[in-house]
């Protein structure tokens, strides 16, 4: 098998354009063309190598988008002095564009790309600055960049700076604030916009009607040209215009999700990676065997660590959490969901359990938009009323844009359940801007303010009671889960933990095993890794306790009691070590008068890529856990 990459990148035309030539010749139409599709093919490969590995990988965003990065590219070459010369991109998913650019401009090994969002690669799927060689900027979450680079064009007055938007990214409240001050500053920014009417959950036409990327913008005083983003020439010259003409422009390109891709094009599945199936059929039919080949022999790496302490049997918390709802709606007539219940979605009901309840009680339902901190308030503001339930989810990692919203819906006592899916950082290719471990925020009001609680059921038979247990609850309940599946927990009968006779308890911290040389306390998807390093440490003759605190923002003084008299306290979690549970745990054994020797694991540095191997590399795996235990009780 190649060792090499198999498609000929250094057939890239390395050609100079001047934006005062509005017209192409042929010779330079016909090598944009060349570029376009050499550039599209390599992204299909490259991204499918994801697919082949089981990181994902979004092919869509980048493979739209080649034409007016190739345009760009050719007038960055023609006046270098003209233009800051970096592909900015507010669509974070979009980070082929910029692999692909670091390995046109010498700065990446081709070979690289092969290992696209693998861990150790330096290929997460977000650019991070100062990881990948090449990438000029960290983009962050979506909709965050064009206010970013608006402050970057005020730093280089004279130039042209350009910033690739899309029809989603512009959904976010971010981006209206920085069209009035771009139009107000009459800033020199150019966004060149892929308005292909999908996003993750389907078409803003359908979920969105009334929404018009071009109508919007132009209400914020915008100057806006759209073109079809297929036809070069029409897309050359609106560019040149934009360059042309002094302050902020966007060039709207309309076109379909990956055009020319058969089975994809169109389609709202474009936006994720593209199937091995269908990138070997595209690679085929473009005659690139050597990259065909590779891909049929790619192994997906598997993580053959064998757990203690749970069952054969795992599940998505995420999802379940969708059916637990379910089954609570499902008690009541369709007048009173109607009447007491509102669930609103953010372009994500499919990661986030939210499907379920759509597809079940599609008349509870309101799929929205990119749009989380509106969504969230609309919700809340549902759940105002005595007995009416505002029911919202989305990332974890966006619970930060939302802490202003949240504190309003606390403030106006609101009724208010929240689902964070993809917490921590376990199964997060995507690596550091979207780690969900800033969850703690969630709890910001005063300790006489309106209740809030803070959940992270261990694994689905928990998420189940907990779910049944605290729905019907007034104030603000934030249920969190994993982007990854989680074992089923067993006792040290080998009976499920959290079987049929279990009931959930708000406060309550769960003793999982006893243990007379100190205690675990662990959270989430560190449960199960604590389980089994508390097992192997057992076998060892070391008598380690494991308790599950569940209920993160609350002290179970009986608990606190137990543990407190032990001669150590480890605390387990893959939230920020800085903001976490660990760093408050201490100080509520403290204020109870107990001194134990005390530590605590978190995410503590930037990420590693890949799925699983995230937790080995911030050293909260079972190998790091047993190790902390053995230094404390050392």
């Amino acid at each position: 098998m190649t060792t090499s990459f198999p498609i000929d990148l250094s057939a890239y035309n390395k050609i100079g354009l001047d934006a005062s030539q509005t017209t192409l010749t042929d010779d330079q139409r016909a090598a944009l063309k060349a570029n376009i599709q050499l550039c599209r093919d390599a992204i299909v490969f490259f991204t499918a190598t994801g697919a082949a590995r089981g990181v994902g990988g979004h092919t869509g965003g980048p493979y739209d988008t080649v034409p007016e990065v190739m345009i760009l590219d050719a007038l960055f070459r023609g006046n270098p002095d003209k233009f800051v010369p970096t592909f900015f991109d507010e669509a974070g998913h979009r980070v082929g564009t910029q692999y692909l650019i670091a390995t046109l401009r010498g700065a990446l090994p081709a070979e690289q790309l092969m290992q696209y969002r693998t861990s150790g690669s330096k290929l997460p799927g977000h650019p991070e600055l100062g990881l990948t060689p090449g990438v000029e900027f960290s983009s962050g979450r979506l909709g965050h960049m064009w206010p970013y680079v608006n402050g970057v064009a005020l730093a280089n007055p004279g130039k042209t700076v350009f910033c690739l938007g899309s029809d989603g990214s512009q959904q976010e409240g971010n981006d209206s604030e920085a069209a009035r001050l771009a139009v107000a500053q009459h800033i020199n920014i150019k966004l060149i916009i892929d308005d292909n009417d999908v996003t993750i959950a389907g078409h803003p036409s359908k979920y969105l009607p009334g929404y018009s990327v071009r109508k919007t913008l132009e209400g914020h005083g915008m100057k806006v040209l759209e073109v079809d983003g297929e036809d070069v020439d029409a897309l050359y010259g609106a560019i040149c215009e934009a360059v042309n003409t002094p302050g902020p422009i966007a060039v709207i390109c309309k076109r379909p999700m990956c055009p020319g891709i058969e089975g994809l094009e169109g389609s709202n599945h474009g936006h994720d990676v593209i199937s091995v199936k269908l990138a070997l059929q595209y690679l085929e039919q473009k005659g690139h065997t050597a990259a065909v080949e590779y891909l049929k022999n790619i192994q997906a790496p598997k993580n053959d660590y064998k757990f203690l302490g749970i069952s054969d049997k795992w599940d998505s918390n995420r999802n379940v959490f969708g059916d637990a709802v379910v089954g609570i709606l499902g008690k009541m007539s369709e007048e009173e969901r109607k009447a007491n219940v509102l669930v609103v979605d953010s372009d994500l009901e499919g990661s986030c359990g939210l499907k379920k309840i759509h597809d079940a009680h599609p008349e509870v339902f309101i799929p929205s938009g990119i749009m989380e901190r509106g969504n969230l308030s609309a919700a809340a503001g549902f759940g105002m009323q005595k007995g009416k339930q505002g029911i919202f989810a989305t990332f974890a990692a966006f619970l930060e844009m939302c802490i202003s919203e949240i504190t309003m819906a606390r403030l106006n006592y609101s009724n208010l359940l929240c689902h964070f899916s993809h917490s921590g950082i376990d199964d997060m290719a995507d690596n550091t801007c979207h780690f969900g471990i800033n969850n703690f925020f969630a709890d910001n009001g005063l300790d006489d303010g309106y209740d809030t609680k803070l959940y992270f059921p261990a694994d689905a038979n928990q998420m189940t009671a907990c779910v049944n247990t605290v729905f019907s609850q007034p104030g603000l309940r934030f249920i969190f889960s994993t982007r990854s599946k989680t074992p089923i927990l067993l006792d040290s009968n080998g009976k499920e933990l959290y079987g049929e006779n279990y009931t959930f308890v708000p406060g309550k911290d769960e003793v999982v095993r006893e243990g007379t040389a100190g205690y675990i306390v662990a959270v989430g998807d560190s449960v199960y890794r604590a389980l089994d390093a508390v097992e192997r440490l057992k076998q060892e003759g070391i008598d380690v306790g494991l308790i599950n605190k569940a209920t993160l923002n609350v002290v179970d003084e009986d608990a606190m009691a137990k543990i407190g008299k032990a001669p150590f306290v480890l605390v387990v979690e893959a939230f920020n070590r800085k903001t976490g549970l660990g760093s408050r745990f201490g100080s509520w054994l403290l204020e109870r008068g107990y001194a134990p020797k005390y530590k605590y694991l978190g995410t503590h540095e930037e990420g590693a890529g890949g799925l699983w191997e995230q937790f080995p590399a911030q050293g909260l795996d079972p190998v790091g856990i047993m190790k902390t235990v053995k230094s404390l009780v050392g």
